[in-house]
């Protein structure tokens, strides 16, 4: 029993999140100092502040693993805790009775000064992100009352401030001065929102459900809230997970060590059950070969039969300091929607144009996603899409007559939203995947990035034949205004940790970089600075792909122009090579 209240102390004290929250440091006073409990079977009450700090330096800092396996291995952490301690018995063998009050209790007491209930208490506590249930059942326990009202008690108190939270987090002033705290919640919980519907519920319920430092009802609310979840998955699952969470520290606390990892051991088991088992490789919708494109699907639907999917989730996916708003929108196409990577999904927004009153015209949009969908079960598509506005001059503000009617439609979707769809449209962004060792040179400006995501995520993400075989190399050039406006950067810092002989990126920073002649850093720029092998790995098979506004292009070409007289190449003719072995890509607009 002393050696779970230890790891119960251990737990809190190495709490990674909210430490620059005024609320933290409540917590802590309750989570970090001894909790003075009655051992039920001794009646004993015993204090273990001391080896507890001694052995919290051991913990060091855990790197930040996405999703079911960052659970699981904190799990695995408690574990080996729980034999660490028991090949230390001096931990628990010097530990000396006390008589005084720690912390925690004197904030008990404070609150029942007020003459608030002991039940009002327990739920004041357990409400404080951080503390929650690891924190608020021991020194119920404490209080004496039964473990029948501890828990219930603790999960209601946990509960009641995560309803308010989700729909305040809607206020862009709270966001805003919240931000620090939902970077960090964003980082721990990434992979919450990715997978099925069923999938989603579940990672995160277990997410909460562990209560060990970085998960719990909070954080697991801010990055439901973050990758826009539904409200109603967000809530339900928290509710499961902090259920579970309380179940943990009752079994804990009365059962001891085997109760503790039974009910650990019990969850692991559950959510390894949920994403490993049965796994499916994406390998499902290919051809056969799966780099034969003869069979590519083209204008499935179109402007008089076209395909209606709803929006799982809408999110803004740039800085504040970004020069407009981008978002990444999964639809649910219930697996109707069969593309390849490299295609484009039109897009028929609601209503009727003003001038004639006839039906908006299809709008195109790369699509963002492998032909697997985000999700990896064929069911969704994805797109990125950047918010189209128009500054008046004359009235020194947006004029909302003149904005673009598709793109504020898409970025205003919410979960459930319908979205009309045509296609899929276009053959000519489509890798030649014959030759595994093809190089890819993929150039792009702002939202023109999404063809590349596919590409990226089917070459090395994703476990498809492409990326079974792929021996060559993927350069990705990204044009933006500044790093607050970069798109998808943390999938591609971590394709490129884990493939860093086959991913290379740069980027260029036009308000931030300068190029070698003093001036803003354009893409041309940049491409230039590697212009040598650039046009090596063209004369030896590469690919190269252009995707973005169809203003990038000029600029473009008056370099490699420059750098072909240089080499004392013709130009045209060289384009004109190009071509006609199909290695140039363009898809610009």
């Amino acid at each position: 029993m002393r050696r779970f209240i230890a790891i119960v102390s251990l737990i809190s004290l190495a709490v990674e999140g909210f430490t620059t929250s005024p609320l933290f440091h409540a917590g802590n006073a309750i989570s970090v100092q001894t909790l003075k409990t009655h051992n039920l079977i001794t009646g004993r009450q015993t204090n273990f502040s001391s080896k507890i700090h001694d052995a919290a330096p051991l913990l060091g800092r855990e790197k930040e693993t996405p999703g079911a396996l960052m659970i699981l291995r904190k799990a695995a952490l408690a574990l080996c805790f729980f034999t660490f301690l028991n090949v230390t018995p001096a931990i628990a063998a010097k530990a000396e009775t006390v008589e005084h009050l720690h912390k925690g209790q004197k904030i008990a007491n404070f609150f029942r000064s007020f003459g608030l209930s002991d039940i009002s208490v327990l739920a004041m506590i357990s409400a404080l992100p951080v503390v929650e249930l690891r924190g608020a059942i021991p020194v119920g326990v404490w209080m004496g009352l039964p473990i029948t009202t501890v828990l219930p008690a603790c999960v209601t108190g946990n509960m009641l401030p995560i309803i308010p939270l989700l729909f305040l987090l809607r206020n862009k002033s709270l966001k805003k001065l919240m931000s620090p705290i939902l970077k960090r919640a964003e980082k721990k919980s990434a992979s919450l929102g990715v997978g099925s519907r069923k999938k989603q519920w579940v990672s995160l319920a277990a997410f909460v459900g562990i209560p060990l430092p970085g998960t719990g009802a909070w954080t697991g609310a801010m990055g439901a809230f973050l990758l826009g979840m539904p409200t109603g998955v967000a809530l339900s699952a928290i509710f499961a997970g902090v259920v579970t969470a309380g179940m943990i520290m009752t079994a804990i606390t009365l059962a001891g060590k085997k109760g503790g990892i039974a009910a650990l051991s019990a969850l692991a088991i559950f959510t390894v059950n949920e994403f490993l088992n049965g796994e499916k490789k994406q390998d499902f919708l290919e051809a056969t070969p799966y780099w034969d494109q003869a069979v590519v699907p083209v204008n499935t639907f179109k402007n008089k039969a076209p395909l209606t999917g709803k929006v799982v989730s809408t999110k803004r996916i740039v800085g504040p300091k970004a020069t407009g708003e981008t978002c990444h929108i999964v639809i649910d196409t219930n697996g109707e929607y069969k593309y390849w990577e490299g295609q484009s999904m039109g897009v028929i927004p609601p209503g009727n144009r003003e001038k004639d009153g006839k039906p908006h015209s299809v709008r195109l949009y790369s699509i963002a996603s492998t032909r697997y969908g985000d999700d990896m079960t064929g069911k969704t598509s994805s797109l990125c899409v950047r918010r189209a506005t128009y500054w008046c001059p004359e009235l020194k503000a947006e004029d909302p007559a003149k904005k673009g009617i598709c793109s504020n439609f898409l970025c205003d979707t919410k979960p459930g939203d319908e979205v009309v769809m045509t296609g899929p449209a276009g053959k000519v962004m489509l890798m030649p995947e014959k030759d595994p060792k093809t190089d890819y040179i993929m150039v792009a400006t702002g939202t023109g990035i999404a063809p590349y995501r596919g590409f990226i995520r089917r070459l090395f993400t994703e476990k498809t034949p492409a990326a079974e075989v792929y021996k060559g190399e993927a350069w990705l050039f990204l044009g933006v205004a500044n790093s607050d406006a970069l798109l998808y950067d943390d999938e591609w810092q971590e394709v490129k940790e884990k493939f860093p002989e086959n991913f290379r990126l740069d980027y260029a920073l036009s308000r931030e970089q300068e190029n070698k002649k003093g001036g803003k850093m354009y893409i041309q720029d940049k491409m230039e600075e590697y212009a040598d092998e650039i046009f090596n790995k063209l004369d030896s098979g590469a690919h190269i792909y252009f995707c973005g506004l169809k203003g990038m292009m000029p600029g473009i070409q008056e370099m490699l122009k420059g750098v072909s007289d240089s080499k004392g190449l013709d130009y045209d003719e060289w384009l004109k090579g190009l071509k006609s072995k199909k290695q140039w890509h363009v898809e610009v607009y």
